[in-house]
């Protein structure tokens, strides 16, 4: 049961990604977006995939933090790409 509960809770957390991806992408711009809580995020995922292969714990739930981890990294790259479309407009 409480592996079907962490999987509802990364689930839901996982949903959002995509879409900020998504947004953030579009917007071509940094503003409003912190690389702070991008890297505490991903520094999170990153401590959650650790604890999980630790314990020996390679199931489902793995995968969805693995899913999470990839869509967060995918908004730090946005991120540093939008940086750098933010100096250009700036020139």
């Amino acid at each position: 049961m409480a592996s079907i509960l962490e999987t509802t809770m990364m689930i839901c957390f996982g949903l959002s990604w995509p879409i900020n991806l998504m947004k953030a992408y579009r917007a071509r711009t940094t503003k409003g977006t912190s690389l702070f809580f991008i890297l505490l995020i991903q520094l999170g995922y990153t401590a959650g995939i650790a604890a999980k292969l630790v314990a020996g714990q390679i199931n489902y739930v793995l995968a969805v933090y693995v899913f999470n981890f990839v869509m967060v990294l995918g908004n730090l790259i946005v991120y540093f790409r939008n940086r750098r479309l933010d100096g250009r407009r700036e020139n």
